[in-house]
């Protein structure tokens, strides 16, 4: 048997740490793809520039006049490249956090869910909002619905993520109401996001344990 050099053992050990910290942000198994391509289409609609931004940001003229479109394609969209790159970052902190709470038909589900309702709660809701663009919110669905999933699960963090979370919310809200709330930042829109994902954060984990017990008897 031919003994490994100092450098193939370094080899080794480099890919195995490196297949670690995949594992830890949940690239592995070919994640990082799906992540890839969603970081690499919100990039593509941002540059398409304003015209991408005025025809699919959430309008409510627009929508009155029946571009029903914008409900769902306002969350793809962004201000500039600030906005667009934090967002970003916040996509990929979620997916460290919560990408194999559900598979990717739940993923989709919750989205589209988050998405729709932010929209529809800013139509009800805040009918001073005239305009709104960005995935904050939808991320906010995402952590909500995570969220649901790490209690049901027990996990260690679960008490974290809801402090955290509802307290984000509130200080927040209380932010707005008092006028020191960011001018931009549209802060319903992540107060709805979370709600929507807690709705069908239960939904989905419920379905779930109703199968595994169908399966189990």
């Amino acid at each position: 048997m031919i003994p490994k050099s100092p450098a193939s053992n370094s080899a080794v050990g480099a890919r195995r740490r490196l297949a670690e910290i995949a594992a830890a942000l949940q690239w592995d198994r070919g994640r990082w793809i799906w992540l890839l391509a969603i970081l690499l289409g919100l990039d593509v609609l941002a540059g398409f520039g304003e015209p991408a931004r005025l025809a699919l940001r959430y309008e409510r003229a627009a929508i009155a006049h029946g571009q029903w479109w914008r409900l769902l394609s306002a969350h793809a969209v962004h201000l500039g490249a600030a906005h667009l790159i934090l967002d970003e970052l916040g996509l990929i902190l979620v997916w460290a956090l919560f990408a194999d709470a559900y598979d990717a038909a739940d993923w989709v589900a919750i989205v589209a869910f988050g998405a729709l309702a932010i929209s529809c709660g800013l139509w009800w809701f805040s009918p001073g909002v005239s305009w709104y663009l960005g995935s904050s919110g939808v991320l906010h669905a995402a952590v909500a619905a995570g969220t649901v999933n790490h209690f049901v699960k027990r996990e260690w963090d679960r008490w974290i993520l809801l402090v955290c979370l509802l307290g984000k919310i509130a200080h927040e809200q209380y932010a707005q109401a008092t006028g020191h709330g960011a001018p931009l930042i549209v802060v319903d829109a992540h107060l709805y996001g979370v709600i929507a994902g807690f709705l069908i954060g239960a939904a989905l984990c419920s379905r779930i344990a109703i199968i595994r017990r169908s399966t189990r008897s």
